[in-house]
């Protein structure tokens, strides 16, 4: 067996989450001058993402040995199609100039935990 439909998925998690997002996965086309050359554009354009709810989660990937970064990352976005997705990230500044390459993947979030920590007594928060 080479696939399974997605309804047989969707029956076989019917109690869990089923939330339908979408991750991006970019990364360098011509080395890290151009990113860093489109990186505030880039910044201003993901955190409208998340001001206007569209964004899940974004960030970068760091090196196998976790002391530097290489340009690639992920974001993932809430979107009513994948045609969507594919025009919110073709939309992204980092994307537009080509200093970053992209792929589209619908990804059905079924697990999971997100804890949030909230201290009153000095208003801070932190999640875990």
């Amino acid at each position: 067996m080479k696939s399974i439909p997605a309804a047989d998925i969707l029956k076989a998690c019917e109690v869990m989450l089923r939330k339908q997002l979408y991750v991006v996965f970019t990364k360098p086309t011509n080395g890290m001058a151009p990113i860093m050359a489109a990186l505030k554009e880039h910044l201003d354009f993901q955190i409208d993402l998340e001001k206007r709810g569209i964004m899940f989660g974004a960030g970068p990937f760091w090196n196998d040995a976790e002391d530097a970064w290489e340009g690639e990352g992920m974001v993932i976005i809430r979107a009513a199609s994948l045609a969507e997705a594919k025009a919110i990230a073709a939309s992204d500044p980092m994307h537009k100039c080509g200093a970053r390459s992209y792929s589209v993947r619908p990804w059905l979030l079924n697990e999971g935990t997100v804890t949030i920590k909230l201290t009153y007594s000095d208003g801070g928060s932190e999640v875990i």
